[in-house]
């Protein structure tokens, strides 16, 4: 058995070097592992935190309306069911034709345009009881907008709702319009363009000015004062430019079916950007997913609807 002996392995007792040598392993090992760890951390894409945050009663989101709930400019759609309704008469078409077609194609507000509709609304509402003007909306919101509304934006809108935050609409149209839409969608209010009223009639004038641009902003800012919001935790939506003013009140401004300003502004700022237009050339210049030759004859007949009514 003697001459096995080479077999067994001799025990030998650890020298400093041995030891220094084991711990060195150890620590290089231990080292290689957090360096892995932290390089896979690395390659794995970051995630987002949650939002809307759950619970969150001092968050709310404020949704534009026109181009991005809705395709198109609801005072037009509202326009066209007071047409069928012979608020006013057939006459003046093309200039309004063109003024529909020329939002549904470029996507944007032109200021003369909008100016131009509102002028034609007061004229037409004028002398009309505000709870007549309400219940037509109703009517119209199923003959012409429900279609209209872009799942997506719905779907967003609907997060905020279901984390328990308020959401509201916030447009140039005016808010009886804005108040129906807003609560067929659910939503928790609207606010919109505020026209004159004595006695429960029209005047045919406008409180202050039209919701539009700064004065979106300063609603928004009134209304997170009222309902002790913080503004860095709410949210806004819209497609324009000229709601700039309120995306950058928020702390959680999105970009939705952006204008081309709106959309290089937001791209800068790193702001989220949300399109559900659908191909090439909705993509440059807005047009809904649903435009269209066919779409386009709905423009045109939806303009006559802003037509002043001739006595």
């Amino acid at each position: 058995m003697a001459a096995l002996g080479w077999l067994t392995p001799r025990r030998r007792s650890a020298t400093a070097r041995s030891v220094l040598a084991g711990e060195a392993s150890a620590e290089a090992a231990r080292k290689s592992s957090q360096e892995l760890e932290e390089q896979q951390a690395l390659e794995q894409p970051a995630q987002e935190p949650e939002f809307p945050v759950v619970g969150d009663d001092k968050a709310a989101a404020f949704f534009d309306l026109d181009n991005t709930v809705m395709q198109g400019a609801a005072i037009f759609h509202f326009g066209r069911g007071l047409y069928k309704r012979k608020f006013f008469q057939r006459r003046e078409l093309t200039r309004f034709a063109w003024q529909q077609a020329w939002f549904r194609l470029a996507g944007v507000e032109d200021p003369e345009h909008m100016q131009d509709a509102r002028d034609s609304a007061l004229s037409i509402v004028k002398g009309h009881r505000v709870s007549e003007l309400m219940s037509i909306g109703e009517e119209i919101y199923d003959e012409y907008m429900a279609e209209r509304i872009w799942p997506g934006t719905r779907a967003l809108a609907q997060a905020h709702l279901d984390a328990g935050q308020k959401v509201w609409l916030v447009t140039a149209a005016p808010v009886e319009i804005a108040t129906v839409i807003a609560r067929r969608l659910g939503l928790t209010g609207a606010l919109g363009t505020v026209a004159e009223s004595i006695g429960g009639v029209y005047t045919g004038k406008l409180v202050g000015e039209p919701l539009h641009g700064p004065a979106k902003a300063e609603a928004v800012r009134a209304l997170a004062s009222a309902e002790a919001l913080d503004l860095g935790r709410c949210a806004a939506y819209s497609d324009s430019h000229n709601d700039i003013p309120m995306l950058s009140l928020v702390g959680h401004p999105y970009a939705i079916n952006p204008d081309a300003k709106l959309r290089k502004y937001a791209r800068e700022r790193e702001w989220r950007l949300r399109d559900y237009r659908t191909g090439r050339k909705a993509a440059k210049v807005g047009i809904p997913a649903a435009a269209g030759v066919g779409a386009l004859a709905g423009g045109t007949a939806a303009a006559i609807a802003l037509h002043r009514r001739r006595r």
